[in-house]
């Protein structure tokens, strides 16, 4: 790492100990000598082991679970079912107001997503939680489904989450997050081309080495102990005591590390059954993902479709942006209406633009809950908005590094949602950038500045 102090000088001090040093992890001794503590280390007598029985179907309404063989299976314990939750419908963001709650720890009249949590089983060991649940009946009634953005907002389409009563989230700005700047039809108007293309994502599985799961301990006098995983500790414990209607005094989680949550382990999914089958059964309880879970049920990086229509004059001024970005975020909120609202703040990108219009959709399909993953809402915008600012450059014939210079936002410029710009340091970043790839720029752009002309 390079500590380019020529930037900024004369604002600059030098007694920065950490940035632009080359210092070593402080976890890394315990974990190339394989001292590190992870929650699985851990082993308690009499644990029971919990397996969920899911939804081999999309969407479908669920008419009879007989539990009777799988009650009589060697080493069973316990079955849970929807009946067995104190609060059976929650979303994690309910926490920061953003509802309505729309998802159930164990499914109810039905499921909406291929893989979806129907029964517990509780048994002695693995294998027989395992064989027990693939004992568990249930009779489905299979119904329509919708697999991607375009077919769930398609009109008639079959309605995925009946607790939002349509295919897509309500903001409180509408049915989707708004973005207004200037004048968007008049920017176009005044262009000298129009581009607008269409991107799109697929959803991608953060595959940690170690996945999602917990123990948890009865400590006596109603209290437990979870040992988790989680990247989300007061998230994890605050709905907890929702769905469980537990004050959050008798709940103790233990965190620690993660063997890898990329955003993937910030979901409250395995926590409160656990706790509810050591509250119901008075035996320590694991609940650990299988790598099959792990890679089919757990939240990935939501799809997402993004439209970009962007008027640019001939010597390089972008003068219009219009955006509609579309994230699936599966069956249940969890965090895709917070993603899809990042996005629309994103969009305009680190680019001064002077009439902006930009529209987000959080949009429910019969796929598997989508929710955090490295920069989620932000990540596939930028893929998104730097092809395009490549396709402007071409459509120009202007050097993409060097139209991205007349376009780079700098200090007091405003933004589209009507932040000032401060601290910017993109045209310093630009420059530097150009020499270490040996990218050649017209000498104006490298003395360019972005808090002052020079």
């Amino acid at each position: 790492m390079k500590l380019a102090k020529s930037y900024f000088a004369d604002q600059r001090t030098d007694d920065l100990n950490e940035i632009g040093q080359g210092l070593p992890r402080s976890d890394v001794p315990g974990h190339v000598t394989g001292k590190t503590t992870y929650f699985a280390d851990r082993t308690f007598p009499g644990m029971l082991y919990l397996r969920m029985v899911r939804s081999p179907h999309h969407h479908a309404r669920i008419k009879n679970v007989d539990l009777s063989e799988a009650e009589k299976h060697p080493g069973v314990h316990r079955i849970l079912t929807h009946k067995d939750i104190p609060h059976n419908l929650y979303t994690i963001l309910i926490l920061i107001q953003v509802g309505p709650e729309d998802e159930h720890v164990l499914a109810e009249d039905k499921v909406r997503w291929r893989g979806e949590a129907v029964v517990a089983v509780l048994a002695d060991s693995e294998r027989a939680a395992n064989e027990a649940a693939a004992k568990v009946k249930v009779e489905y009634e299979v119904l329509p489904d919708v697999l991607d953005i375009d077919a769930a907002l398609a009109p008639g389409a079959p309605i995925v989450n009946e607790h939002h009563g349509q295919n897509y989230y309500m903001y409180d700005s509408g049915q989707s997050r708004k973005v207004r700047y200037g004048d968007v039809d008049k920017g176009f108007a005044e262009a000298d081309h129009i581009l607008e293309q269409t991107y799109y994502s697929s959803p991608i599985e953060q595959a940690p080495m170690e996945t999602t799961g917990c123990i948890v301990t009865p400590d006596g006098n109603d209290r437990f102990t979870c040992y988790t995983n989680t990247q989300a500790m007061f998230f994890t414990l605050d709905n907890t005591s929702i769905i469980l209607q537990m004050p959050g005094h008798k709940l103790h989680m233990v965190g620690g590390t993660v063997g890898g949550g990329f955003g993937g382990k910030v979901d409250v999914t395995v926590e409160p059954i656990a706790i509810l089958a050591a509250k119901l059964t008075g035996r320590p309880v694991s609940f650990i993902y299988s790598r099959y879970e792990e890679m089919q049920v757990s939240s990935p990086r939501a799809a997402e479709k993004i439209v970009l229509k962007d008027g640019v004059m001939k010597d390089g001024r972008i003068v219009a942006r219009q955006v509609w970005g579309y994230t699936d975020a599966g069956a249940y909120s969890r965090h895709s209406p917070y993603g899809a609202q990042k996005g629309a703040a994103h969009y305009p990108g680190p680019y001064t633009i002077p009439n902006v219009w930009v529209d987000t959709w959080c949009v429910y399909t019969n796929r598997t809950p989508s929710s955090a993953m490295r920069g989620f809402g932000v990540t596939i915008a930028d893929f998104a908005l730097e092809v395009q600012m490549d396709k402007l450059a071409r459509l120009i014939g202007m050097d993409p590094l060097e139209f991205r210079f007349i376009n780079a936002y700098r200090d007091g410029d405003m933004k589209a949602h009507r932040q000032p710009t401060s601290g910017a340091a993109l045209i310093e970043c630009m420059q530097e950038a150009s020499r270490v790839a040996n990218w050649p720029v017209a000498e104006k752009y490298l003395g360019m500045s972005s808090y002052k002309e020079v």
